[in-house]
């Protein structure tokens, strides 16, 4: 077990082993999204109040439950790379920020979209959206930090504390319908509650949240391999990778 996670530190490891993953999830990539697209727009039933416009939520909620699980995974990354000095923690932190910014931007413009039929205005300073644009000012920051300095390990360490004092944000944006009053609906699927929404629609919602995981991986691990390459681009490996090819 120690071997193998060993072995995933290395950034030459993990650059061989991306290649031979990243098929897989490409594959998978299209197979989930088809699928979800195919239940949402021609399976899943219209809402008796919203109509043809709930089906947004096949693209919003997806990216928006994206959004707080990459600035979690790129915090704790971030944090695993600062206190053990772990380069391809870091790495994955960094390259974890765009992805997850462009989700949350995604989230936020599909909540607008949705916002206007529903409550009749496409913003309003409620507590979830408030959050969710402290959210998305967050990745731009950790991105803007990370670039400002040109000692790389001084930027990864100083976006590690950045990231890790960010995730303060996340429960706010979770339970922010529950301690305010909120014109945001609460949680439509719970761990402890029975889904409140039909059959056809959950089974629609949940294969499109599997696909914008599946995606988020594939996109990561390309984003990943790119920047093993920078960082390794004076390293004997990757001068006979460029060669060979």
């Amino acid at each position: 077990m120690w071997t193998w996670f060993y072995q995933l530190a290395s950034p030459k490891w993990f650059y061989q082993f991306s290649n031979k993953l990243l098929p897989w999830f490409r594959a998978a990539t299209f197979i989930l999204f088809a699928a979800g697209l195919a239940l949402g727009l021609l399976f899943s039933p219209l809402d008796y109040q919203q109509g043809n416009t709930v089906r947004i939520l096949y693209i919003h909620v997806p990216a928006a439950f994206l959004s707080m699980f990459v600035y979690v995974l790129m915090a704790l990354s971030g944090g695993i790379g600062f206190i053990w000095r772990i380069k391809m923690a870091h790495i994955v932190s960094v390259s974890c920020a765009p992805i997850g910014a462009i989700f949350t931007l995604l989230a936020l413009i599909t909540g607008a979209i949705w916002g206007k039929p529903t409550w009749g205005t496409y913003w309003v300073w409620d507590a979830r959206l408030t959050s969710f644009l402290i959210l998305l000012f967050l990745y731009l920051g950790f991105m803007a930090l990370h670039n400002a300095f040109d000692d790389r390990k001084t930027a990864d360490r100083a976006a590690a504390i950045l990231a890790l004092v960010g995730l303060v944000n996340i429960p706010i944006i979770h339970f922010s319908v529950e301690w305010w009053n909120s014109l945001h609906q609460g949680a439509t699927i719970s761990k402890f509650e029975k889904p409140s929404m039909d059959a056809d629609m959950l089974k629609a919602l949940l294969t499109m949240i599997v696909a914008f995981q599946v995606y988020f991986v594939t996109v990561l691990l390309q984003r990943v391999k790119a920047e093993i390459l920078l960082r390794e681009k004076l390293s004997g490996w990757v001068k006979k990778l460029v060669t060979n090819q």
